[in-house]
């Protein structure tokens, strides 16, 4: 099973790319970052955790963007990969996200994985023209004409939200498939929908047992026809020798823990014990 590490990134405390190459240095496999383009002040949706509008962490209105944090990232480290935990491409123009998106896998040697959302801030996603009932179906239509534009020497696309006609578009992404994780709960409706447009399932930091859920989402695979099997990655939990193995014992491909909120000089010790707990170097 492979280790990650969550930056909740924000215009303070250490910066993605020195948590990157400290992660990397630390033995990790996946370096994560999130997405928010901004947070209404007046809104009516609840955060998942806390049931209410109020948020549990101020960070959430200072996030950085993701994919200039992963291309600095990307410029001091040379095997961790580079993911989002999670974006929102339905809050970008799919044509520009695929384009920052590929050249950042062109430019990092393929080393880019998107995990994504589909928005539970939805006051955030109406700013964005996104409506709430239709997310989903919007994000399949980016995730389609994305791959097209990454795929196909003249790519087109004709969606309810998303309409290009035959078009040139490089650089082309180094790996032949980017890999694209949900992050959402673990229901079935989110199993249904990486099942048919998806590679994994990234879980939400609240969700602990998961025994059911990863054998849910690992029949709905194999029932669809799709070949090996998803990626499962894992969020939050103290990295406990015994859980990490009962993770991977039922299907979890990587462990993901956040960093704390401080600067650099007390990351490295952090990570540094992480990683003696794991037993990763």
């Amino acid at each position: 099973m492979r280790y990650g590490i969550v930056l909740f990134t924000s215009d303070r405390g250490i910066s993605p790319a020195a948590a990157a190459r400290a992660a990397e240095e630390a033995g990790f496999d996946t370096f994560y970052v999130p997405e928010h383009t901004h947070i209404p002040v007046k809104r009516e949706a609840a955060h998942p955790g806390t049931g209410t509008a109020e948020l549990p962490d101020d960070r959430y209105s200072r996030t950085l963007d993701p994919w200039v944090s992963l291309g600095t990232a990307a410029a001091v480290t040379s095997r961790i990969r580079l993911s989002t935990a999670v974006c929102l491409p339905v809050e970008s123009d799919p044509i520009t996200l695929a384009k920052a998106i590929a050249t950042l896998d062109f430019l990092s040697g393929g080393r880019v994985t998107v995990g994504a959302g589909f928005g539970w801030n939805t006051d955030e996603l109406a700013d964005h023209h996104v409506p709430a009932g239709k997310r989903r179906t919007v994000l399949r239509e980016y995730v389609e004409a994305m791959r097209a534009l990454w795929t196909q020497e003249e790519a087109s696309y004709d969606g309810e939200f998303v309409q290009f006609g035959a078009s040139w578009a490089y650089p082309k992404p180094t790996q032949a498939h980017v890999p694209l994780l949900i992050g959402a709960g673990g229901t079935d409706k989110t199993f249904d929908w990486i099942v048919a447009n998806a590679d994994g399932w990234i879980t939400t930091p609240a969700e602990t047992e998961i025994d059911g859920q990863v054998a849910s989402l690992l029949a709905k695979w194999s029932a669809a026809g799709r070949t090996g099997r998803p990626e499962v990655v894992a969020l939050g939990g103290k990295p406990d020798p015994e859980r990490m193995q009962h993770l991977s014992s039922i299907g979890v491909t990587e462990a993901c823990f956040g960093l704390p909120d401080k600067d650099e000089s007390e990351i490295a010790p952090y990570l540094a014990r992480t990683a003696a707990k794991l037993g990763i170097s």
